[in-house]
């Protein structure tokens, strides 16, 4: 198991697990339901995203031995059929409304066992889950060719006019009550929204009528594939032409080896509505040329060309070196759709010289870290605020469209507010555009502890502005608030001017702060001022209107505070 765990890690992957279904069970549900399950070990494998020729055991297996170099790499051959005795999908122009795209192949002489079946029907799944996006851009079926017989037709028909058994069922059904019969199936409930209330549903018929399958929902039940299946046609329709063949790639690049003659795959012919053909699959081999000293130089090694082209054929990657050694030309097989630039080759060529084996080395650039001046002076008026007696808080700065518009009086349109698209609860629904909301929570939360409350908190708030690059802009804002008996409005104005005294600022009109008598719909009527400083408004301060105090379930009057910190930076 170490061994293993060492491999997988080696290679760029991670063994999550060594476990078995009995464990998994008895952990997930209790030992009572886990008895009777397998206790045969499971390898739990983290495969990274994009490496789809991974997702099965053959795939990993295959890329392991290449890796520990026991194996060639395979080269994977597609055999185009005599005239007029290959496999045809017709395309009808039908489809172009819902699923316009389809591509198709054979695997001839296959053996199945119980094991690869099972493998071939996970990859399957695997793919629909994750290049597929759920079955949206691709979905694969695959049937018993003897069973059919071509040229299959891809078109799309109403609803009521499609009828066949689906897969695993008794009795045949229409399309609109195979979809009244999935909506309560676990697996496939997911995928009925895809063509649910579209006019046209997709479906494959062969040349009897037989139908194949209704995609991407079921296959039908007459082409199911067995034990004894020797012959298997896939078919992949979707929506996205690159990601269907790369999925119809992986399937029949992991499969072939099971074929009579290994590494090989049937083409089939598939005809465009307007009359064009393309042979499929396509297993495009391709070259890509890159340079030793670029590997070497975004890695942090210096290996020769070489031993860089055996990191590389180690990955699959079949390299050699070209033009007097300053090029690397490697053979990009078709399980490798993952590689689309030469970061990736780079990527994989480190993963073979190993991530461990790299020397650490210090940055030829040097760079000193400093602390953001806005953020220096929050750290320091915070210190000042909290000796002057006033207790920090630390508020969401998301909240409520009531507690920054109705509760203290405003319009939603006129706070400027940016709003969550899709809020999980009602109480995160915009971006706050004051912090003074918050604080009038915090002491709601809190009117058990003794009197009077001082709090304080210096965050930012947002607020739209349609001459950034992302549309909204955050201010960093000074919020103090006192709650007692009396409103203690000589208390917060006190504050200010404290605030005022440490930043430096003197009470004056020329070049310092000064306060106008102001309006503002959360102060009482001729209790609100506005703090003047450096030429602009900045805040304001004043007694919290009796209204918004009740809106926020307080009984007690408070004076709050509420500047913006940044033009003192």
């Amino acid at each position: 198991d170490e061994e293993f765990d060492e491999l997988c890690f080696e290679f760029g992957l991670e063994l999550d697990e060594i476990t078995s279904e009995k464990d998994i069970i008895s952990k997930e549900k209790g030992e009572e339901r886990a008895k009777g399950a397998s206790d045969v070990i499971l390898y739990k494998i983290d495969v990274p995203a994009n490496r789809y020729d991974l997702l099965c055991l053959e795939g990993l297996v295959r890329g392991l031995q290449v890796f520990k170099e026991r194996i060639n790499l395979p080269r994977y051959e597609k055999i185009i059929p005599a005239e007029g005795e290959g496999q045809r999908l017709i395309i009808t122009e039908q489809t172009a409304q819902i699923r316009p795209h389809a591509v198709a192949a054979v695997l001839r002489n296959i053996t199945f066992t119980k094991d690869r079946y099972d493998s071939f029907i996970d990859l399957q799944e695997k793919l629909h889950q994750n290049i597929c996006r759920k079955r949206a851009l691709v979905a694969i079926g695959t049937h018993d060719l003897d069973t059919i017989s071509g040229p299959f037709t891809f078109t799309a028909k109403a609803p009521s006019e499609i009828k066949f058994k689906p897969l695993n069922q008794s009795q045949e059904y229409t399309a609109p009550q195979i979809m009244d019969l999935y909506r309560t199936d676990s697996h496939l409930r997911h995928y009925l929204h895809l063509i649910e209330n579209k006019p046209r549903y997709p479906v494959i018929y062969d040349s009897n009528g037989v139908v194949l399958s209704m995609p991407p929902i079921i296959n039908g039940d007459h082409t199911k594939i067995s034990l004894n299946t020797r012959n298997v046609f896939i078919e992949c329709t979707g929506t996205d032409i690159t990601k269907a063949k790369i999925v119809l790639d992986i399937i029949v690049t992991m499969f072939s080896e099971y074929c009579e003659k290994p590494f090989t795959v049937e083409a089939a012919e598939v005809v465009y509505p307007n009359g064009k053909t393309h042979i499929y699959p396509e297993l495009a081999y391709r070259t890509e040329k890159v340079k030793p000293e670029y590997i070497n130089k975004k890695i942090g090694i210096s290996e020769t060309p070489s031993s860089l082209a055996k990191l590389l054929t180690r990955m699959c990657l079949k390299s050699h070196v070209a033009g007097n050694g300053n090029q690397i030309e490697i053979e990009i097989p078709p399980t490798r759709a993952d590689i689309i630039h030469a970061c990736d080759i780079v990527e994989d060529a480190a993963i073979a010289y190993g991530y461990n084996n790299i020397q650490m080395a210090i940055p030829k650039t040097y760079t000193i870290a400093n602390q953001l001046p806005l953020s220096k002076l929050a750290e320091l008026l915070r210190l000042d605020l909290a000796a002057a007696g006033f207790t920090e808080v630390l508020t969401f700065a998301l909240c409520s469209q009531e507690d920054i518009a109705d509760k203290l009086g405003m319009d939603i349109s006129a706070t400027n507010a940016v709003r969550i698209a899709n809020p999980k609860t009602a109480e995160f629904q915009v971006a706050r555009t004051t912090l003074l909301s918050g604080l009038l929570k915090t002491i709601a939360a809190n009117r058990k502890m003794p009197l009077p409350l001082k709090l304080f908190e210096i965050s930012d708030i947002v607020v739209k502005d349609p001459n950034t690059d992302v549309g909204a802009r955050n201010y960093r804002h000074l919020c103090a608030i006192y709650y007692n008996k009396s409103p203690g409005f000589e208390i917060i104005h006190g504050l200010l001017d404290r605030v005022m005294q440490l930043l430096e600022v003197p009470p004056n009109e020329e070049n310092g702060y000064t306060i106008k008598a102001a309006e503002g719909t959360a102060f009482f009527p001729g209790r609100c001022a506005e703090v003047f400083a450096k030429g602009q408004s900045i805040g304001k301060l004043g007694v919290i209107h009796p209204d918004v105090i009740t809106k926020f379930e307080l009984t007690m009057p408070c004076s709050a505070l509420e500047i913006n910190i940044e033009p003192f930076v």
